[in-house]
Parts: structure tokens; sequence; C-alpha cells
């Protein structure tokens, strides 16, 4: 450590920059951000980078397309530094769900007192065992302009451009364009093009801003993968899902149906997501995927039906989608005397339904 360095304290809350050494006690003298100078031992002490005054916020340097490859830094979760990953070119340290692909951006007000006037930084997290190329985009007046784009390795975080208070009317409507690839044999992802709505109102409210678990500081989380799921539901018109529900031709028969875990060997548990259902989606347009899903809702209710007091969990994802709708539909209409709830929070969020037999 030397004076100047700015630091953060390690066994509590603030830090600030380094005016006095004295090497005799082992004390640094800490000059907060009102500046008051705070005696702290030096083992209490970490060096980080630049500190907003305001809110104690670490602030990494502001990128662009061109140079956000040599700004990438860890994901809170994983304990490696940069330094210790491998070059791209070499094997990557892989997470146990990294194959589901998640990806988020992050914003974080540079000055969270003064949210009427300040600006924003936009972080891409890329929380997979993917390689991705991605492409952010803005829409004004009905024209898509890039303003970041580029490269980001696997279970990194990147700041990819920062946001003034003035240009945010032009981020209500913003596009994020994916491209995952691993350099090594992998099952190929789909590309993402998702297209998501900004309460831009919601950048000069506090509570946009908590907590989370890719940072220690709070900020406004935009999952994209939910983003693009949501406009994968939204592009299915009523006709096409009566026509699904009614039709007779069904375009393919399910080809998993997991059981519950060992710590409830009473539950039956069954995972309507498409991809545990078919090997693959190639040909099947969103009417017929929903028609799968909700075939094997009622194949599965109607193979259990003599069984009074079985729970079955259906697993349909999170959000108020098409297929979670219709489920509830369907249990409030041909099955009215089934008792039917939010499955376990802690298991499954927001994104299951038990159903138990009457």
């Amino acid at each position: 450590m030397k004076i100047g360095d700015t630091v953060r304290f390690m066994n509590a809350v603030g830090g600030g920059k380094i005016t006095r050494i004295d090497e005799k006690t082992n004390l640094v003298y800490v000059e907060d951000g009102d500046g008051f100078e705070i005696p702290t031992p030096i083992r209490d002490c970490v060096v980080i980078g630049a500190v907003s005054k305001e809110t104690n916020f670490p602030r990494k340097e502001v990128v662009t397309a061109s140079n956000s490859a040599q700004s990438a830094t860890n994901i809170k979760p994983l304990t490696q530094n940069k330094e210790d990953y491998p070059k791209a070119t070499e094997q990557l340290i892989e997470t146990p769900d990294g194959d589901t692909l998640r990806v988020v951006l992050a914003f974080f007000p540079l000055e969270i007192k003064q949210l009427q006037d300040t600006s924003y930084d936009c972080y891409l997290v890329n929380d997979s065992n993917y390689f991705l190329f991605y492409n952010l985009l803005i829409c004004n007046e009905g024209n898509w302009k890039s303003v970041a784009n580029g490269q980001i390795e696997p279970n990194i975080q990147e700041d990819i451009c920062t946001i003034t208070k003035d240009q945010l009317n032009n981020w209500e409507d913003i596009r994020v364009q994916l491209l995952p690839y691993k350099q090594k044999a992998y099952t190929p992802q789909k590309l993402v093009d998702a297209e998501i709505k900004l309460n831009v109102i919601r950048f000069f409210k506090l509570h946009s801003f908590s907590e989370n678990e890719y940072f220690d500081e709070p900020a406004m989380i935009v999952d994209i993968m939910e983003a693009q799921q949501k406009k994968t539901f939204a592009d299915i018109t009523p006709d096409e899902i009566k026509q699904a529900l009614f039709t007779k031709e069904q375009p393919a028969r399910p080809r998993i149906v997991k059981k519950a875990a060992s710590m409830h060997p009473d539950v039956l548990e069954i995972d309507l997501h498409i991809h545990e259902l078919v090997d693959t989606t190639a040909g099947m347009s969103n009417a017929d995927m929903l028609l799968l899903q909700v075939d094997t809702f009622h194949k599965i209710l109607d193979e259990n039906k003599t069984q009074k007091g079985k729970k079955i969990v259906f697993i349909h994802g999170k959000g108020e989608g098409v297929l979670r709708s219709e489920i509830e539909k369907q249990l409030r209409t041909r099955y009215k005397t089934y008792y039917f709830q939010d499955a376990s929070f802690r298991e499954y969020g927001f994104g299951a339904t038990m159903v138990t037999i009457k």
C-alpha cells in the first residue's frame, strides 16, 4: 500500500484514500468521502479501484466496443481472479450449471445519492460456460443503433458502456443479440435476439437498485434470457393457441419424465420445458411446442387420476407466460376437484405448480 491508494475496509462499511502510513503501528489513515481521517490497521484494508465519494462504489474504467475485451472482471460467485483465468485458447474453468445460458445486464448509478442527475454504467454479465459475441442496440425513431459490441469470455462480467442522463430516453427500447459458442465440442445454442422495454423512470428510484448475486453493490438487473422467453410467448397469437389446443396431430412425444428428488420420494416431478420433452425443436412452431407441453400435462394427470392425494409438481418456468396461464386455466375448468398451488419457492422459484389429486 502507498499514499494515494484507494482502499475498502474489510471488517466495516466504508473506505477512502490513504493519506498517511504509520509503519511503527501498522496503521494507515484513510480519508473518507466527508474528509475525515480514519486510523485503520493495514491488515483490515484492501486496495481497490477509484471510489465514488457519495456511494463508495468501486468504479471501473469506462470502455467502448473497441477496448471492452480488456475490461473483463470476474463474476462475484467465482473465487478466481482475472489473472488466474487461462487465455481464450486454453481450457477455461466451467461451472456445474454453466451449460444453461444465463446472461444479464446490470446498471449502476455513478452517484446513487444524485439519481436525478447521475450517469449509469452498464455491465454485461455472462453467467455461463459459453463464449459470447454480443451486440447491444438502442432504438431511436424506429432506427436501431449499436452502442456496444464485442466478445465476452465465460463466467465474466464486463463494463460495456456508460449512459448519461440525457441519453436515458433513447434506452426505452433496447435489443441484445448473442451468439454463444465454445472452443471445443459442444451442443450448439440458439442465437439470442431479445427486444427489451426499459422503464426509464426506474433509473430515478432508489429501490430499483437492489442486492444481487453478481456484485457487492446494489444494481438494476435485467435478465436477457427471461426477456427472450417472454418475447417468444408474446409472438404466439390467440388463434395459434386455440388451434394447438384442439388439433389432433401431435408433432412429437415426450422423451423425459423426471422423478422427484430423493428428499421428496412421494412427489412426482415433471419438467415441461420443451428441451426436456424432445431432442430437437427443429421444424416445430411455437404453437406446436405449446401443444406438446399441454398434452404432456394432461397425460400425466390422466395416468395418476386414481391416486388420491398424489402430489405432482409441474415445472413450467418463471413468469406469467402462456404455458403457466394455460395450466391454471385447465386446472380451474377440466380438473376442478384437484387442489393446486405454487410449488416450493425455495426449490423452484416462481417456476412451478404443485397439483394434488383429489
